[in-house]
C-alpha cells in the first residue's frame, strides 16, 4: 500500500478538519510559522493548509506540492502568482467566517459608541458615580451613517444588519458598484469618508487598496466618527491613523489587523486610550473555525482524489495538475 500523502498545516486547524483528513492523509503541523521553518518543512509536504503568512519565495524551493488550500478566505497570505507559475492549484473557503466578522464589526460599533470597556474599567477602579459620568459621551447606532468599504459576503451582510437591525443609513464603496445592495447608497470613497459616523473596512488587500485610508481621508472624517478595520492592516496608513487618534481627528477606532503581526510592543496604538485592539480574532469563533477547517479539509480530499476543488482560485493550472497525475 502506498504511503498516505502528507498534509502540512502552517498552524493547527480545528480537530474536525483533522478527523476528516486522517483516514486518507498524514496530517502534520509546522513547529512554528517562521519563514525559515516553513521553507524547511515544505519539502516533505504534498498538500499545504495555510493559516499564516507564507514566504513569497516558498514555492521556488524544491517541493512536491500538489495543492494549497487557505483555511479561510483571504488570499494575501499566499503567493498565488508563484503557485500558478509552478502549476500548483490554490483553493480557499470563501464566506466561511463571514458571520463571525459581521458580528465583530457590529460589536465594535457598539463598544465604541457605548464605551462599554471604559464603563467596566472605571466602575471597577473608581466606583459607580465615576462610571456614570462616562455615559455623557455615549451614542446610539440608530439613525447614524454606516460607511462600508468592500461588498463581499462580509460587507454585504454587515450592511444588511446595519440597515435592518439598527435602522442606520448605509453608504457603500466597492470596486464593482453592482455588488452594493439596493438598500445601500453607492458613493465615491471621499463622500463615504466625509459622511460616515462608523467607517468599516471590509475589503481585501490589493495594490489598489493599500493605504486606501490615508492621512488625507482621515482628515476628512467627522471628529465624532469611528473607524473599524477587520480587513487587513495595510488598507490603512497606520502612522496617519495613530496620529489621527492621538490628535482626535476622529473619535476612536477598533483594530483587529495590523501591518505586522503580532502587534509590536512599541506600537503607538498601545499608548492610545481611544482605540480597541484585538489580535486578528474577528474571524475566529467556535463555529467559524470548524467551518473553515472542514471546508479546507474537504478541498484537500478533492485534490487527493484528483477532483477539482470547490473554490479553485487559479483555474488556469488545472489542466497541468491533471497531466501531472496521469
Amino acid at each position: 500500500m502506498p504511503p498516505k500523502p502528507r498534509v502540512l498545516c502552517t498552524l493547527p486547524i480545528d480537530p474536525s478538519g483533522v478527523e476528516l483528513l486522517e483516514p486518507f492523509a498524514e496530517v502534520v503541523v509546522a513547529p512554528d510559522d517562521r519563514p525559515d521553518t516553513l521553507r524547511a518543512a515544505i519539502g516533505d509536504a504534498d498538500y499545504l493548509i495555510v493559516r499564516t503568512q507564507l514566504p513569497g519565495d516558498l514555492f521556488e524551493r524544491p517541493n512536491r506540492l500538489r495543492g494549497v488550500v487557505r483555511n479561510g478566505s483571504g488570499l494575501d497570505m499566499i503567493p498565488v502568482e508563484s503557485a500558478t507559475a509552478h502549476g500548483i492549484p490554490v483553493a480557499n473557503v470563501p464566506g466561511a467566517n463571514a458571520q463571525a466578522v459581521i458580528e465583530y464589526c457590529i460589536g465594535a460599533f457598539l463598544l465604541l459608541a457605548r464605551r462599554f470597556d471604559a464603563l467596566n474599567r472605571v466602575l471597577r477602579e473608581d466606583g459607580w458615580a465615576a462610571a456614570r459620568t462616562l455615559t455623557a459621551g455615549a451614542s446610539e447606532l440608530h439613525g447614524k451613517v454606516a460607511g462600508i468599504v468592500g461588498f463581499g459576503s462580509i460587507g454585504s451582510g454587515l450592511a444588511r444588519v446595519c440597515a435592518e437591525g439598527f435602522d442606520m443609513r448605509v453608504l457603500g464603496y466597492a470596486r464593482r458598484r453592482e455588488t452594493i445592495p439596493a438598500f445601500a447608497k453607492a458613493v465615491e470613497l471621499d463622500t463615504l469618508v466625509e459622511q460616515s459616523d462608523f467607517l468599516s473596512l471590509n475589503c481585501p488587500l490589493t495594490p489598489e487598496t493599500r493605504h486606501l485610508i490615508d492621512e488625507r481621508r482621515l482628515r476628512r472624517m467627522k471628529p465624532t466618527a469611528f473607524l473599524v478595520n477587520a480587513s487587513r492592516g495595510a488598507v490603512v496608513d497606520e502612522a496617519a491613523l495613530a496620529r489621527a487618534l492621538d490628535e482626535r481627528w476622529i473619535a476612536g477606532a477598533a483594530l483587529d489587523v495590523y501591518g505586522e503581526h503580532p502587534l509590536a510592543d512599541d506600537s503607538p496604538f498601545r499608548q492610545l486610550d481611544n482605540v480597541i485592539l484585538t489580535p486578528h480574532a474577528a474571524a475566529l469563533t467556535q463555529e467559524s473555525t470548524r467551518t473553515m477547517s472542514l471546508g479546507a479539509a474537504r478541498q484537500v480530499l478533492q485534490l487527493i482524489a484528483g477532483e477539482r476543488p470547490d473554490h479553485l482560485v487559479n483555474p488556469e493550472v488545472w489542466a497541468r495538475f491533471e497531466q501531472r497525475r496521469v
